[in-house]
């Protein structure tokens, strides 16, 4: 921290970039964000679902995690894209590491 006349200031702390989705998947009003972890055992993937709407007040664009009634049947869609995107990621994680082992036989 800085001093300046007696007083504690903050520095600034450095920006860091903000972590991104590996991919989204949006249908209307819901998104559905998919998130990479590399792991030891491999890259595991985790999803949140949000729902965006836009505050009357400010004109934001801001983001909920409560759903209505109308909104359940595109969660579940949203979430069967997700599981589908997840999915063809780790076959194609399955093919190059069997690629890489070709020389073991079987």
């Amino acid at each position: 921290m800085a001093k300046t006349n007696g007083a504690t200031q903050a520095r600034p702390a450095p920006k860091q970039e903000r972590q991104r989705p590996a991919h989204e998947v949006r249908l209307g009003r819901i998104k559905g964000a998919i998130w990479s972890n590399a792991t030891e055992q491999g890259i595991r993937y985790g999803v949140t679902i949000s729902r965006i709407y836009k505050e009357q007040e400010s004109g934001e664009w801001r983001n909920s995690a409560s759903f209505g009634r109308d909104d359940l049947l595109l969660v579940g869609k949203v979430c069967e894209l997700a599981m589908v995107w997840i999915y063809q990621q780790t076959q194609t994680q399955n093919q190059n590491q069997t690629q890489d082992n070709e020389d073991i036989p079987f």
